[in-house]
């Protein structure tokens, strides 16, 4: 997206909140103008005490009293544009978080799948953050950084125009040196924050992964990821920052207090030398002077901030432009635990075909598992059911309904899933449990945990189920697992899709788990996703897919004297068991 696009962006997003951050860098800019009555009051207090004979009291008192007025309204008005900026990145903030988790829950389930958690949270929380500077400081600070040195610079023009220039006179400097840094700097800074996201999501997938990395001695291997996220980051920022460091060190000489002091006086006693100028007058120039390093510090960073927030508008209304599940405005209730898929064909955006021509039916009661080598379709056909992604051709019913004809909360209380990664929010156990069903009750709640074999396990935490997870509720892969199985037992929806759940289980977990999801397919229409063929002997139809279309379907047994795919398949995995306790 261009720059001119970007800034659209922040402008649409800001437009709600504009009235008050108007406002409010109104006031901020009258704070700053009226930051100037102190200084003219010292220059003219300077004056009434070095004109000839005695000071008369009475002008003194009033000067005084003015500098105080213009600090007491200065600070207030000031103030006052803060605190309406301030309320305005309150509610933009409310505005744009409301919008992010509405739109978060009407995306397809596929694009989480597409997407890493941190990219996402970057996005939701980061780039939030960035907006929320930009709101509540940014202009009320770009405002003061702009009049209080145009505002003294013109009382200086006002005095003696040669003060003006011996004012600036180090600033040309300072500028072709930040000119020359700032080179391509929206393009470098879009590359960091790329870079940046990688380091998050790195870091947040090996989190999640600890446990199974651990359980496999791979800790070494999945350090990688994140040591080549973080060097690219460091090389990206290092490559771009080591030039300019030099050139920034000499250049922010020249806004230095020395330096000005240095110039200002050398070139104040000469033009008091030639007559130009009074003492007051220079001393005017002075206080102006030593105060405009730090309004163009502030309007460097504020610049900088500017910058960050239009990359972060860009995300957000990128975010909040994501094309949303389509809804049905009359949807459609199912009945009964059908899964039908009639001539199904599916093509990813990138061009890919995963799916073509798939018809298949299962019915409740039954269990369907489907096999087949990687990639060919075996988990793109069953997130067909709960809709992570819509055909592109076909159609596919539950309960004799199209999906994309059932509302998606009704359809997520008709189909529910167990997938290999498994995902427990940061709330009790209690609350994981109930995210199906709230209402559940706590009997309810215990029996599906005893069914998922984890009550006990449970108990043992130091709250059981008040316990939280991540805190005080730590649980093994195996264990995770059973927790999901309960959750989906006590949804106790029709439909239900396993993505070998038994993966990432160590051999005790997985004999858990099998005895689990056996209570679990009771009366279900179950479709399995089989990666190892030994847990899915006993499925009443195993459907073998390769390349996307059905190639062969049967029972265990049919399949085995067939001879076929499915054959070869049962011997090339019989035969890596064999090597791996050989190993052992």
């Amino acid at each position: 997206m261009s720059a001119p696009d970007d800034a659209r962006a922040l402008r649409a997003l800001r437009q709600p909140v504009m009235g008050m951050i108007r406002a409010g860098t109104g006031l901020g800019g009258l704070g700053a103008l009226t930051g100037l009555i102190p200084f003219i009051g010292i220059v003219e207090l300077g004056r009434a005490l070095l004109r000839p004979g005695p000071a008369d009291p009475g002008e003194l008192v009033a000067i005084a009293a003015v500098v105080v007025a213009g600090l007491v309204v200065g600070w207030s008005c000031t103030g006052g544009g803060l605190w309406l900026t301030h309320i305005a990145d309150h509610r933009l903030q409310a505005i744009l978080r409301r919008a992010l988790v509405r739109k978060l829950g009407r995306v397809p389930l596929g694009w989480y799948s597409d997407r890493t958690s941190g990219a996402v949270r970057k996005a939701v929380q980061s780039d939030l953050d960035d907006l929320h500077h930009l709101v509540a400081h940014h202009y009320v600070e770009l405002a003061g950084a702009i009049l209080l040195p145009a505002g003294g610079l013109a009382y200086l023009m006002w005095l003696d125009w040669r003060l003006a220039l011996l004012a600036v006179a180090t600033l040309p400097i300072y500028g072709a040196a930040y000119a020359w840094m700032m080179r391509g700097f929206a393009d470098k800074m879009t590359q960091l924050d790329a870079s940046f996201s990688r380091v998050s999501a790195a870091i947040i997938e090996f989190v999640h992964g600890i446990a199974v990395v651990k359980a496999f001695g791979q800790t070494g291997r999945a350090h990688q990821g994140y040591r080549r996220a973080v060097r690219d980051f460091g090389e990206r920022y290092a490559g771009w920052v080591r030039p300019l460091l030099q050139l920034e060190a000499i250049s922010s000489m020249a806004l230095s207090t020395p330096v000005i002091l240095l110039v200002s006086l050398s070139g104040g006693a000469a033009m008091i030398a030639r007559g130009w100028i009074g003492p007051v007058d220079l001393l005017a120039e002075v206080l102006v002077a030593v105060a405009l390093p730090q309004t163009i510090l502030t309007l460097n960073q504020s610049l900088t901030a500017e910058r960050k927030a239009v990359a972060a508008a860009d995300r957000i209304a990128g975010l909040l432009d994501t094309p949303e599940l389509p809804s049905n405005p009359s949807p459609r209730r199912p009945e009964g635990g059908e899964v039908r898929f009639d001539s199904v064909s599916f093509r990813y955006d990138d061009g890919r075909d995963a799916l073509s021509g798939v018809t298949l039916c299962c019915r409740p009661g039954t269990v369907t598992a489907l096999v087949g080598p990687s990639g060919a379709g075996k988990s793109t056909l069953a997130k067909l059911v709960p809709r992570f992604y819509d055909v592109t051709g076909g159609a596919v019913l539950v309960g004799g309904i199209d999906v994309r004809e059932i509302a998606p909360d009704r359809l997520y209380r008709h189909v529910g899933f167990v997938l290999q990664d498994v995902q427990l929010v940061h709330g009790t156990v209690a609350d994981n449990l109930r995210l199906g069903r709230p209402s559940a009750s706590d009997a309810e709640m215990v029996a599906a945990t005893r069914a998922a074999r984890i009550h006990d396990r449970i108990l043992a935490l130091p709250r059981g189920y008040q316990s939280v997870v991540g805190e005080d509720a730590i649980f093994s892969g195996g264990e995770a697992q059973r927790v999901s199985i309960a959750r989906t037992l006590l949804a106790d929806t029709p439909v239900l899709i396993l993505d070998e759940a038994t993966a990432h289980a160590d051999p005790e977990s997985e004999a858990e788990i099998q005895d689990a999801l056996s209570v679990v397919a009771r009366g279900r229409t179950v479709l399995v996703i089989a990666h190892r063929l030994a847990t899915i002997t006993g499925a009443d139809r195993i459907i073998v897919l390769e390349s996307g279309r059905i190639v062969e379907q049967g029972r265990h047994a049919e399949l085995l004297a067939a001879g076929g795919p499915y054959a070869r398949m049962w011997r090339s995995g019989a035969n890596d068991d064999a090597i791996a306790m050989e190993a052992l």
